[in-house]
This record gives structure tokens, sequence and C-alpha cells, in this order.
């Protein structure tokens, strides 16, 4: 059975500030470890559930995060970014069974974690597809439905646990904090390494045909930006329309052209 995983450091137990996702800060390497752990506890769920081959996404900042000494030996590990349209889940195929996504957070405009935000939150005010908040992991969500790709399992704060069941009901989720404004309460990081084990071990055991879904038939996707002049600069963009000074409009019946889109006006 072969297996996909991608790990963002924003939704780990513990986090609750930008200087801890920070490569630069001191603060920096306790949760780059608590990152690589619960990945850890992920493959190893997966392997008691009869993984053969795990592909892994470092998908946070650099791509330069997890410790690939302390992940099991049937794991490759795919580091740094290649520019790929399928960014997080870049390196992914119609060939797997399941795909799961580990240290994952809320959309760009949410409060349910004080470091939510989509892709970009220096460039970004909010994303929307079809008249929704769009978060990283809906954006890759529809991206594996694309490919046939059943989503199992999700980890991260409260908040993108809750979307992660609206998106499909049968993922197993754990939920590791709770936002509140600037603030988070999370549940001890060893805790969520258990929780997470578990959770991946129970989801690769149940019936995948109900975790596909049925991707919608048109989609709009609306980017506002912080600066004006970039909303200006993507409307060249083939197909994209100025909706207002600091946002733009592109609508498209092929998802593909959501993610190829997205790599250039983000």
């Amino acid at each position: 059975m072969k297996v996909y995983i991608s790990a963002d450091i924003e939704g780990v137990a513990g986090i609750a500030n930008w200087e801890e996702a920070r490569k630069t800060s001191r603060e920096y390497p306790y949760f780059a470890e608590q990152m690589t752990r619960e990945v850890a506890a992920a493959c190893e769920g997966a392997n008691v559930s009869g993984a053969t081959e795990i592909l892994v996404k470092d998908a946070h900042g650099s791509g330069r995060n997890i410790d690939p000494s302390k992940l099991p030996e049937n794991v490759n590990l795919i580091r740094g970014w290649s520019g790929h349209p399928y960014k997080m889940i870049q390196g992914i195929d119609e060939s797997f069974e399941a795909v799961a996504f580990v240290g994952y957070h809320s959309y760009g405009g949410s409060n349910a974690n004080p470091l939510a935000h989509t892709i970009n939150s220096s460039v970004i005010d909010y994303i929307k597809l079809n008249g929704e908040y769009l978060s990283e992991f809906l954006l890759h969500a529809y991206l594996a439905t694309y490919l046939g790709v059943p989503v199992v399992f999700l980890s991260g704060d409260k908040g993108i646990c809750e979307e992660a069941r609206r998106f499909n009901q049968n993922i197993v989720t754990v939920a590791v904090s709770e936002g509140e404004g600037a603030a988070s309460t999370s549940i001890h990081p060893n805790k969520s390494v258990k929780l997470i084990k578990d959770g991946m071990e129970k989801a690769l055991k149940g019936h995948f045909n109900k975790n596909k879904v049925e991707l919608p038939k048109r989609f709009s996707l609306e980017i506002k930006y912080n600066f004006h002049g970039n909303a200006y600069k993507n409307s060249f963009y083939p197909g994209v329309i100025q909706k207002t000074p600091k946002s733009i409009l592109f609508e498209t019946g092929d998802y593909f052209e959501i993610i190829r889109a997205t790599s250039f006006l983000i």
C-alpha cells in the first residue's frame, strides 16, 4: 500500500507564534522536532496498517524541517521546493492509495489558530474558492480528489479538523490545539504523537471508497491581496479579471487550472 503524507508546522502541538515556525528563530528547533515526531508517528501508524511505501512532503517554509533519520526506513522524504504546481503534495499521482495531512492549520482569516493563513500571509489577505475561504488543506484535498486519491487523515488545529470532516465525514482527524485570538491551547506533545499514530492506523484500516468526494463542476477563485499593485499586476494572468482594487477573480471548469493559477498568482 502506497501512502502519501503532507506535513506542515503551524498545526503541530504547542505552537502559538510565528517565531516558533521560522528557521532563523532560536525557538524553532523545538517545533521542528515536534513536527518530525508527529510525522514519524503518522508513518508508524501507516506501517502498522500495512503501508509498504510512504512518500512524505516537508511542506513548511523552506521545506527543510523534518529530521529524515527519525522516520521509518520505508519512507522517502521530499525536501525543498521543485516549483511543481502540486506544491504541498508534490510527487503524488494516481498510484497512491491514500493521502494524509499532518500539522495542518486553518485558513487565512480564521480565528482557529494564531498562525492561520493560506500559502503566503505576507502577500495574501484571503483566498476564496466558490465563495468559501480556502485553506491549504482544501486546496490540496481537492487536488488529491482530482487525481482519484482518497483523503484519509488530518491532524492540526480544531478548526481545520472540523473543515476536513465537512469535506468528508469519513476522514479521521486529530485536533492537537484550539486557537483563540493570538493564543492557542494545546494538548501535551507526547499525547499528540500517540493520537496521531493511532489515528493514522485507524484511517488506513477503513474503507477508502468512502473518502472520495465529487468535485464541483465549476471553480471560482477569488484572491484578495494586501497591496493593490499585486491585484493589478496579476489581473494580466490569462482568464483573470480584477474584481476590486485589491482582488482578482479566476473561473474555470478544470481544477488543475486552479492549481496552476495559484502557483503564479500567490
